[in-house]
């Protein structure tokens, strides 16, 4: 009898060596496991365990080191990227996407080969064939019924026959979990994965990639990333506040209302059906603020340092579980009678009940508060007159007055009138005075005739305000209008003093010749001199000087 079972104990172990000896999924995709936890997790959906067996001859295996990979791609090498939408809420889905990066000048056409790109020169001379790879060329798929178990995965699987599956000329292998998945596909794979089962915190996984080659598959490409699962949901805060001049240092201005815009990062739509609130303490002894709004406004009134706190709740509907079992009650044979009728009840089926699981997630911040330019305006523009006129020059002063502390620096931006086009930029120091008194008259030129748009800011090093205006100047040359009465100013100057000497001249020549005691005829020499003053004026002052442009003025119009 012992000798019988020393006999079936060594077939059994003989039976065994070559399963053994056969080399496994979790042999070929992960090469740095330290330990068997990745088998406790759940079964994925569509998913395979990597205890599975490895089709090595038709998917051959090399190490990293194995020379043959610099020769497995024409031109160069193939670079696999792999992203994710990580972190992922337990419960919701994560999905995963590889992207083949081919050698410089090549490219997938849509047929599935890869062909050099026109009018891309290589390193090299640029080569005279269409095609780095031709499918058709390297071995068609065909319908050739004797092909067909070449048409297959590393464990052996068939290749679906899904419509266009035969221009997908690459096999690239997820493993996940102690579980693998294989995908047919072209220069991009996609594969979503539910996350309910899955061991919160930090996972890897693990792409290699396989190109088709006549009736075997070789490999172009390794490549792992790794994901994270968690039971908090996912949060982030934006923080924005007009004039704040550095969004992401987390200073801002007091007197000036911040806003904060929470984002949950949700890409699988996994919370679109839950009741989300939203649970504020902004650290300056407000109180707490509690909103079903991710947006909301907070003006802070204090300078100092404050810690910001959010905490989000989100009520994820899901089956009720199932009630523990109760012992049936005693009953007694009284009540065992019909009620009234005669009938006996009837059982209704109730609709499924549906609970809630409460997930948080949380969000803190230190911020500070400093004061800063609050607010810009410009209260009077006024042309300023230039000693030699200049057609192509004109300037205006620009009174300025600000709210919050003063600025350091006043730049002004000119530009078309749809504030589109930029001509130029000037920016000048702000003499700090000893007066609080915000208040600066802002001189600059502009050429040429026209409407123009000017942005005007002040700022320091971390607050900036802004306000805008538009200005019109009218064309100007040396015969305009306004030239025209320049002259004719000084020439009124110069007629009236001409008139004043002759004017004195004339009546100091009639008074020699007065007669005395006439008290009636200096009332006449006094209105013969009226009369001939203002017949004088009459002819050279053709017009009210009143009506000179020069003399109008109106804010932002010359």
């Amino acid at each position: 009898m012992a000798c019988l079972r020393c006999f079936l104990g060594f077939l059994l172990l003989a039976a065994r060596l070559p399963l053994d000896a056969a080399r496994r999924f979790h042999d070929v995709l992960s090469n740095e496991r330290t330990s068997d936890y990745t088998r406790e997790h759940s079964q994925l959906t569509g998913w395979s365990s990597d205890e599975n067996e490895w089709n090595e001859k038709l998917y051959p295996v090399w190490k990293k080191e194995d020379p043959r990979w610099k020769n497995s791609w024409k031109g160069g090498h193939v670079q696999a990227i792999l992203t994710s939408d990580s972190p992922a809420l337990v419960g919701s889905t994560i999905t995963f996407v590889v992207d083949l990066v081919f050698p410089r000048c090549q490219k997938e056409d849509v047929s599935g080969n890869i062909v050099y790109e026109k009018n891309c020169r290589n390193d090299t001379d640029p080569s005279p064939d269409l095609y780095v790879y031709n499918w058709t060329e390297e071995g068609a798929w065909g319908n050739d019924h004797s092909q067909h178990h070449h048409h297959v995965f590393p464990d052996g699987k068939p290749f679906p026959h899904h419509p266009g599956w035969r221009r997908c000329n690459f096999v690239y292998v997820f493993h996940t979990l102690g579980q693998y998945l294989q995908k047919l596909g072209r220069g991009s794979a996609r594969v979503s994965i539910n996350t309910a089962n899955v061991t919160l915190g930090p996972q890897l996984m693990e792409v290699i990639v396989y190109r088709r080659h006549h009736h075997v598959y070789v490999p172009i490409a390794k490549v792992k990333d790794v994901y994270v699962v968690t039971d908090h949901v996912p949060v982030f805060v934006t923080m924005y506040q007009k004039n704040d001049r550095n969004l992401s240092d987390e200073t801002f201005l007091r007197d000036l209302p911040i806003m904060f815009s929470v984002l949950i990062h949700d890409p699988s739509h996994f919370l679109n059906e839950s009741a989300i609130n939203y649970k504020w303490n902004f650290g300056d002894n407000t109180g707490l603020f509690v909103s079903n709004n991710p947006t909301l406004n907070h003006t802070y009134v204090l300078n100092g340092t404050f810690s910001l706190n959010l905490t989000v709740q989100a009520a994820v509907p899901g089956p009720c579980p199932s009630p523990s079992p109760k012992p049936p009650k005693p009953t007694s044979p009284l009540c065992k009678c019909f009620p009234a009728g005669g009938r006996p009840p009837e059982l209704r089926a109730t609709p499924e009940e549906t609970c809630h699981i409460n997930r948080y997630g949380y969000f803190k911040a230190t911020i500070t508060i400093i004061d800063g330019v609050l607010e810009v305006n410009i209260i009077q523009m006024t042309d300023v007159v230039m000693p030699v006129p200049q057609p192509d020059k004109s300037l205006m002063d620009f009174v300025v007055t600000c709210q919050g502390i003063m600025p350091t620096e006043v730049c002004t931006v000119v530009s078309d009138p749809t504030c589109q086009i930029t001509y130029y930029t000037v920016c000048d120091p702000v003499d700090v005075d000893t007066d609080d008194t915000c208040l600066l008259t802002v001189r600059r030129a502009f050429s040429g005739s026209g409407p123009y748009c000017m942005n005007l800011t002040l700022s320091d090093h971390t607050s900036l305000a802004l306000t805008s205006t538009l200005v019109s100047f009218s064309a100007r040359d040396p015969a305009s209008p306004s030239r025209m009465a320049n002259g004719a100013l000084v020439s009124v100057g110069c007629l009236a003093i001409f008139v004043t000497v002759i004017t004195l001249l004339v009546y100091k020549k009639h008074k020699e010749y007065k007669l005395v005691g006439s008290s009636a005829g200096i009332v006449l020499k006094g209105q013969g001199l009226n009369a001939f003053l203002n017949h004088a004026k009459a002819i050279f002052c053709l017009g009210n000087q009143e009506s000179d442009p020069l003399l109008k003025h109106q804010p932002g119009t010359v």
